[in-house]
């Protein structure tokens, strides 16, 4: 069984009510329909960790939309929520919004950390003004470094919007962290577990100086990561990702939240005697 369970939501693109992503992605109904599945699962859920560009022009009236989509179903899942900021998200309003701050220095980034049963989640502004590619300040890896000291009890999860790995697809690469080994050089030897991220809208794995780091799916559309020679283009379809910590390891797992229809639908007691019995037979 998981010790801690944490949803990842990224790129989830909110814009002002009546606004649509692309002019026809309803990226609002696409989170609540998210959430709603959270609801109905009645699964354990400790933490939802909103990775960056929550908002599609930082719009203060977008980051309220997605606070009040947001809160009230953490608050009924008892579930902390972590917000990062992503290239589409604006300090001051995500700030005043979002973190409740009463006035904001835009110059200065949203770092956070918390602690949820144990695992450490830090959350890193890898944003710069103005600027679509990631970036993280000296001071930034300083402050990680002071937070790093000392290992959390379930070690860290790391959260940044940048992807600190290459990508396959060309855009995604020119868009990526900038020097990602510097963020390798403070990380070795601490107790980061896992770097989940998001910004490309594509679901992908490598590693960060032998650390694991996963993109998560975007929650408003994805993008064609094998398109025709010469071609770039989004498609749509978006999920989420759970991360469970089991023993001492963080896993991820993309789901998949585009609407489709069910295959089947087993009690779950049924399988596990099923597969318990092939197992048996096996031996």
């Amino acid at each position: 069984m998981s010790t801690v369970t944490v949803v990842q939501l990224t790129d989830t693109h909110i814009r002002a009510s009546g606004e649509r992503v692309h002019g026809n992605i309803d990226t609002y109904a696409n989170l609540t329909q998210v959430l709603q599945q959270l609801r109905a699962s009645r699964q354990r859920i400790d933490a939802l960790v909103l990775s960056g560009d929550l908002t599609d022009n930082g719009s203060p009236e977008a980051y309220r939309r997605l606070r009040d989509a947001v809160e009230p179903v953490a608050a009924e899942l008892g579930a902390r929520t972590v917000y990062a900021m992503g290239n589409h998200d604006e300090r001051t309003a995500f700030g005043i919004e979002l973190l409740g701050l009463e006035s904001v220095d835009p110059d200065l980034t949203h770092d956070q950390v918390v602690d949820v049963a144990g695992l450490r989640i830090i959350a890193l502004d890898s944003s710069t003004p103005c600027r679509h590619d990631g970036r993280l300040e000296p001071e930034q890896l300083d402050w990680l470094t002071d937070q790093l000291r000392e290992p959390a009890p379930h070690g860290t999860l790391l959260v940044l919007h940048h992807p600190p790995i290459p990508s396959p697809v060309a855009a995604t690469e020119y868009l990526r962290l900038e020097q990602p080994e510097l963020l390798g050089e403070v990380l070795a030897g601490s107790d980061v577990r896992l770097i989940i991220c998001g910004h490309n809208h594509l679901t992908g794995a490598a590693a960060l100086g032998g650390i694991p780091v996963w993109i998560g799916p975007a929650l408003a559309y994805r993008i064609d990561t094998i398109a025709p020679l010469g071609r770039h283009r989004g498609l749509t379809g978006f999920g989420y990702s759970r991360i469970d910590l089991l023993g001492t390891t963080l896993v991820a797992t993309a789901i998949e939240a585009t609407p489709a229809e069910t295959v089947y639908d087993r009690a779950e007691a049924d399988v596990l005697e099923q597969l318990a019995a092939l197992a048996a037979e096996a031996r």
